[in-house]
C-alpha cells in the first residue's frame, strides 16, 4: 500500500509539472549561429526555460504569431526577398512548412492573424508595403488578396507592424510617421484614414496594441523614445497622452520596439533599444492614460520583442544582439519587475507563447 500511494504520489507531481510546462517559440535572423525557428519548453510556477530544440531550419523567421487554435504557425522571412510561411505544428513541436509566398515587399517584419483566423497581414519594412493573405482550411497561405503601397513620390514608407481589430485594419508606418486605418468594405479592406491622429514631430510609430474594448490604443514610437496613447471617440480618434520611455538620467541614443499591457490592462511594458530597458507604466483603466513607475535592466543588449506568459506573471525579453532570452518575474499589485535569469539563444527577435 505504502508502495501504491508513493507511486500516485509521483505521477501526481509528474502530471502537475507538465500542466506547467507550456511550449514557447522564438524567432531568430540567421545571418549568425541561428539556424531557424526554436522551442523551449518554460515552467509557468518557476519561470524556468528548458529544453531547447530546433522547431525547424528557416531563414530568418523574424516575426510569429499562431492560428487562434494554435494548430498552425506563420512567419515572416526577413529579406530582400521578401517571404511568408506557414507551418503545421507537429505533436512534438517540431514545424512542418506548409507554404512560402511573396511578402510583396522588400524586410518583411511583422505578421499577424484576425480573431476568426482567416487572414494574416504583414507588413514590408523597407518595401513600405502592406499585404493580406487569405487562409486555406488546411493552414496554408493563399496568395496576397490585397497589397496596399504607402510609398509617395516625396516620402519613403516603412511599415513596421499592422493589426485588425474587428472591421478595422490599422497600420504603423514609421517612415510615414503615421498609424493607418482601414475599413473592411464588400469584402476588402478600404482607406478610412491615412492618420489617426496627427503624430507631432518625427517620433516613428513602429508597433502598436489596443485594449480589450477597443477603446485605447497604445503606440511606442521608434525614433521619440515614447508612447503616444489614443482614445476612440465618436467622431474618430484623440491623443489623450504622451509619455517618454527614458529614464531622466539617460542621455544616450535610444530606439523603442515592443509594447505589450499586462494581463489585468492596470500596466504597460515598452522595450527601449539602447538604454536596453523595459519601461514600465501604470494605467488609469478609466481614462486610459499612463505613468512610468519603472526602467529594469534587460540584462542584455538591444531587446527587440518580449512576451509576458499566459498567466501574466512573467515577462521574457528577446535580447538580439546579447544572443539571450531575459525571464523577469511581475509583480502583481505594483507591476514592476524582478529579475530572475538568462538563457543563451542565438539572435533571438520574436517570442510566441
Amino acid at each position: 500500500m505504502k508502495f501504491k500511494l508513493s507511486f500516485l504520489s509521483f505521477v501526481f507531481i509528474l502530471l502537475n509539472i507538465q500542466a506547467q510546462n507550456i511550449r514557447l517559440y522564438v524567432g531568430t535572423y540567421t545571418n549568425g549561429d541561428s539556424k531557424g525557428i526554436y522551442q523551449l519548453e518554460f515552467n509557468t510556477e518557476t519561470g524556468n526555460l528548458e529544453n531547447k530544440q530546433l522547431a525547424i531550419n528557416i531563414d530568418s523567421p523574424s516575426f510569429l504569431t499562431y492560428s487562434p487554435d494554435k494548430k498552425y504557425l506563420y512567419s515572416v522571412n526577413q529579406s530582400d526577398d521578401g517571404f511568408v510561411s506557414s507551418y503545421k505544428i507537429n505533436t512534438d513541436g517540431t514545424l512542418s512548412l506548409l507554404t512560402r509566398v511573396s511578402s510583396h515587399g522588400k524586410g518583411p517584419c511583422h505578421i499577424s492573424i484576425n480573431e476568426s483566423g482567416d487572414k494574416v497581414v504583414v507588413s514590408n519594412y523597407t518595401g513600405g508595403t502592406v499585404s493580406i493573405y487569405p487562409i486555406n482550411k488546411d493552414g496554408s497561405l493563399k496568395e496576397a488578396s490585397q497589397i496596399f503601397n504607402h510609398n509617395s513620390e516625396n516620402e519613403k514608407s516603412h511599415a513596421h507592424s499592422a493589426k485588425f481589430s474587428k472591421d478595422n485594419l490599422f497600420v504603423a508606418d514609421l517612415g510615414r510617421n503615421a498609424v493607418y486605418q482601414y475599413k473592411l468594405k464588400d469584402g476588402n479592406y478600404k482607406l478610412a484614414s491615412p492618420s489617426i491622429v496627427e503624430m507631432e514631430g518625427n517620433p516613428g510609430p513602429r508597433h502598436f496594441l489596443l485594449d480589450k474594448g477597443n477603446e485605447f490604443l497604445y503606440v511606442i514610437n521608434e525614433y521619440g523614445g515614447s508612447v503616444t496613447s489614443i482614445k476612440k471617440t465618436k467622431k474618430g480618434f484623440k491623443q489623450i497622452d504622451f509619455d517618454s520611455t527614458l529614464d531622466e538620467n539617460y542621455k544616450g541614443k535610444n530606439s523603442c520596439a515592443d509594447i505589450h499591457l499586462s494581463k489585468d490592462e492596470r500596466f504597460l511594458y515598452g522595450s527601449n533599444r539602447g538604454e536596453n530597458s523595459i519601461a514600465v507604466f501604470k494605467r488609469n483603466t478609466r481614462n486610459g492614460t499612463l505613468d512610468r513607475i519603472q526602467n529594469m535592466s534587460v540584462h542584455g543588449d538591444w531587446p527587440r520583442n518580449f512576451s509576458l506568459d499566459p498567466t501574466g506573471k512573467f515577462l521574457l525579453v528577446a535580447n538580439k544582439k546579447s544572443n539571450n532570452i531575459s525571464v523577469f518575474k511581475i509583480d502583481p499589485e505594483s507591476g514592476k519587475l524582478s529579475f530572475l535569469h538568462s538563457t543563451d539563444l542565438p539572435a533571438p527577435v520574436c517570442l510566441l507563447f
